[in-house]
């Protein structure tokens, strides 16, 4: 039995979860969830959208699932999503960004995954006006925090089987900051010996590493994405680049996420909290489904996780039970017990 923090958020978040906690229950795994309630329904109690009991919880469980939580707008209140990511210093945020047969989009047998640094950049927050004439963000890139995701990025492409690790950057323009970040990568990927190809063929090495400019990078994932297999990057970069792959394979509607550091561990639909359809049951939950397959792939139930990827694949490839923004006409409640019964099938 495991003790798992669930974040159901607002919005269809109550609804994407508790078909996550169906699917999950199907897979075989046993898990006690603990639910804890954050975002805009606590503020007027609390004063805050992330009260400590959230924080308390994670820190307990060391591992927190999410569905989408709405930022509000216009009360001084920073985004949950970020505030977690502070907090609990989950500096690495992981986008995997998968095909799937059947649902469609412009591209096909697209398998690469963003690593995003999570903790510092433009969006460390730290900006000021210059009276009314200007305002000013700081870049902040730092050698550990550089360091510390750059390893993390060649154990992961390591240790799923990819061939190429890439840098994107923009430092042909921020010499310095952007510098800095490609410059630790090159020295801490020797140190992975993870090797520049140097004219040798591609496909004669088990793994190698690059690096390219943020710009080319947006272009060539447009025009070639099968060419790269793992991005790692800095906090806005990875931002911008991730919601594009999202589009490559269909939208932020099937893309999971998770956000780890040394001691904790946040999985999360990356998708909006979609007030306008919330209560209808129509919401796609595919992306928190995916998340709680990376959850359980960390947790060691490698079984249980490819068990609902084969089945997501299957109800995809046929097709029949989706949900409206995939063309289909199922509800949120028929699309997980569909992926339930195929679970059972599966095994």
């Amino acid at each position: 039995m495991y003790n798992i923090t669930l974040i159901p958020g607002d919005g269809i978040g109550l609804e994407v979860t508790e078909a996550m906690k169906k699917v999950v229950k199907a897979s075989g795994v046993s898990i006690n969830w603990e639910e804890v309630v954050a975002g805009e329904k606590v503020i007027d109690e609390y004063n805050t959208p992330l009260p400590d009991y959230v924080l308390e919880s994670i820190k307990k469980n060391k591992i927190a699932i999410k569905g989408p939580i709405t930022t509000p707008v216009g009360k001084g209140f920073r985004s949950v999503n970020v505030a977690l990511r502070k907090e609990l210093n989950l500096y690495a945020n992981v986008r995997p960004v998968k095909s799937f047969d059947g649902i469609k989009s412009r591209y096909e047998d697209i398998d690469l995954t963003i690593i995003r640094e999570n903790t510092e950049d433009l969006y460390a927050g730290v900006e000021h006006k210059v009276g009314d004439y200007a305002g000013e963000s700081i870049k902040i890139i730092t050698k550990p925090a550089t360091e510390r995701i750059v390893n993390f990025a060649c154990n992961y492409t390591k240790n799923n089987g990819y061939k190429r690790l890439s840098c994107v950057h923009k430092a042909n323009i921020m010499k310095i900051s952007d510098g800095l970040f490609l410059d630790t990568f090159e020295k801490v990927c020797d140190e992975n010996n993870i090797d520049r190809l140097n004219g040798a063929n591609e496909k004669d090495v088990s793994i190698y590493r690059d690096d390219v400019i943020v710009d080319a990078a947006a272009m060539n994932l447009v025009l070639n994405p099968e060419w790269f297999d793992v991005l790692v990057m800095p906090n806005l970069y990875g931002d911008i680049l991730s919601d594009l792959c999202a589009g490559l394979v269909g939208g932020l509607g099937i893309i999971p996420s998770a956000n780890i550091g040394d001691e904790y561990a946040v999985f999360e639909a990356v998708h909006g909290s979609a007030p306008q359809i919330a209560g209808k049951g129509i919401s796609n939950p595919t992306a928190i489904i995916q998340s709680a397959v990376m959850m359980l792939r960390y947790i060691g139930e490698y079984d249980a996780a490819n068990l609902i990827e084969l089945s997501l694949k299957e109800i995809f490839k046929a097709g029949k039970i989706i949900t409206p923004d995939l063309g289909g006409n199922s509800t949120t409640e028929e699309f997980a017990s569909e992926l339930c019964r195929l679970i059972e099938k599966n095994k």
